[in-house]
């Protein structure tokens, strides 16, 4: 099992190898990002790319995908994925090719948003490129086409970005900040305490990093919880600091709004 980190964002990129070919674990942001992920495989194993497979559904995870799908490798993701693009990156991207002056560190010009080819919304156990891989769908959390990807025999976990080890858990597009650390607590019992577990971004962690981010973002969720329960005005929030000191302001005010209007409309 293999990590590289790439930039920009960090994202981490993984290669499982088997005695037949290689499973890349996600495909960054651009097709010119995936085919430097294909060379890199090249180089170093010597080895064809026989799967990718995505964590969950945002750009710098998926938008390489066109370039798998072009040398005809599958491509694994949640069941989701599709739905996903069409509520957030499809409106995204469309934006910004139409004005690249929007996100002008994005080079989102030849990007035509791929689905996984493979569908999973279930445990699904594989063998690819003759090594077993198991992925497990997990509930919504980071998003909710979040899909744990373990090897089995090496015990090493590939997470994406329900684990952040570089910088603070993003609560970005399509993030349920309420039930993220349930969702965590949910996976927790299938790790071991020597797995080794593979951040979106950052370096490897392990099953106690796991549980410690889980209790932040459970701090988090309280807190939302409680305000809106009190009905404080979401800008009103007053986090504790030790939350304070994981993730800055505007993470926090983006959970706060996405966490009121989930509550709102539960």
């Amino acid at each position: 099992m293999f990590q590289r980190r790439y930039q920009p964002t960090d994202v981490s990129v993984g290669a499982i190898l088997g005695v037949d070919g290689v499973t890349v674990v996600d495909t960054r942001g651009t097709p010119e990002e995936a085919q430097e992920i294909l060379r890199h495989v090249q180089e170093a194993f010597n080895m064809p790319v026989v799967a990718a497979i995505n964590t969950h559904a945002h750009y710098d995870h998926t938008f390489g995908n066109q370039t798998f799908a072009g040398h005809d490798i599958a491509i694994y993701g949640h069941h989701l994925i599709p739905r996903h693009y069409a509520e957030y990156e499809a409106p995204r991207l469309l934006a910004v090719q139409r004005d690249p002056r929007r996100e002008s560190d994005k080079n989102w010009a030849d990007v035509s948003l791929t689905p996984p080819s493979v569908l999973v919304d279930s445990p699904l156990q594989l063998e690819l490129g003759g090594r077993t891989v198991m992925l497990l769908p997990l509930q919504p959390g980071h998003t909710d086409t979040d899909l744990a990807v373990l090897v089995p025999d090496a015990r090493v976990w590939f997470l994406g970005d329900v684990i952040e080890e570089s910088g603070p858990p993003m609560f970005g597009s399509g993030s349920y900040p309420l039930r993220w650390a349930s969702a965590l607590r949910a996976l927790l019992p299938h790790v071991l305490s020597g797995d080794a577990i593979v951040p979106g971004h950052g370096s490897v962690v392990d099953r106690g990093f796991v549980a410690h981010q889980a209790a932040k973002l459970q701090a988090v969720a309280d807190e939302i919880v409680r305000s809106h329960r009190h009905g404080r005005p979401a800008d009103d929030v007053r986090f504790s600091p030790a939350v304070r000191d994981t993730w800055p302001d505007d993470f926090l005010r983006s959970a706060v709004s996405t966490g009121f209007a989930q509550l709102a409309s539960s």
